[in-house]
């Protein structure tokens, strides 16, 4: 892998990049600027955010075609600038949208660069029987609209799992208190799901086979922040309003951590 595809980038040509790539010029709707409390120094406090799969390998393929890929690059922009926003400046996303990184060379580049607690960025799918096609002309798109909400995912093999766990829940439960609602079709009984669901209330889940939590250093979690299968909320979940309330979010659930003992490093 080249250095440049390891390069971590600053926050402000990235977000820049994307704003004027994708958004409208109009401000962020984010809490206030949080100067750090008597347990928490946030300019010290650096979040690693992993954009969830690639341009070769997109992930998921929503209702109307797209890549998952570029649902996760959208959002992780916004939350990086909500993060630098609300006083968090030193969170940096890990690759840049067009790199190749393996999962383990994400998280080793991670604890490189000192982050205290990493977050992987996915949108979400169901399992192929569950998937209707229709057709227009000679293109087939394929949906579910049977499933709808968020899901936080940790792992049990995480080197700091008791804090990933927590983690989770704070992301979980700042993600219902902005108003979205859970999806437990992880947690089905059948092949490919059946995930031990650790919290119906916020939709948190244990996955301990997941590379990006079980090889990450330091607190992980892994937000599903929407199911892009389901016709409807694909289009909720990629517009600029709701990407704000989930950064708001996960913005609440950092400032938490941060003022956490738990989340204290490791000596």
């Amino acid at each position: 892998m080249q250095a440049t595809a390891l390069r971590r980038l600053s926050v402000l040509p990235f977000v820049v990049w994307c704003l004027l790539a994708s958004f409208p010029p109009t401000a962020a709707a984010v809490p206030a600027a949080f100067d750090g409390s008597a347990n928490c120094n946030p300019d010290r406090f650096r979040v690693a955010l992993d954009i969830g799969h690639s341009v070769r390998r997109p992930g998921a393929t929503s209702a109307s075609g797209r890549g998952e890929h570029e649902f996760n690059v959208s959002l992780a922009s916004v939350v990086l600038a909500a993060l630098a926003e609300g006083g968090f400046r030193s969170s940096f996303i890990l690759e840049s949208p067009d790199a190749e990184i393996p999962l383990g060379e994400r998280t080793a580049l991670a604890a490189r660069e000192n982050a205290s607690i990493l977050l992987s960025i996915h949108h979400d799918s169901v399992q192929p029987g569950y998937l209707q096609e229709v057709r227009t002309g000679d293109t087939v798109r394929r949906f579910s609209d049977r499933f709808h909400g968020f899901s936080v995912f940790v792992s049990a093999e995480n080197a700091r799992a008791g804090a990933s766990r927590q983690l989770g829940a704070m992301l979980g439960e700042e993600m219902v208190q902005a108003g979205f609602q859970p999806s437990l079709h992880h947690a089905e009984a059948i092949p490919g799901e059946g995930r031990p669901l650790l919290d119906a209330r916020i939709g948190l889940y244990r996955f301990d086979g997941l590379i990006i939590l079980r090889t990450a250093r330091m607190p992980a979690a892994l937000l599903e922040a929407g199911v892009i299968v389901n016709r409807s909320e694909e289009q909720v979940i990629s517009a600029l309003p709701t990407q704000r309330r989930i950064a708001a979010a996960v913005l609440g659930a950092v400032r938490r951590a941060c003022s956490s003992a738990a989340f204290a490093a490791m000596d």
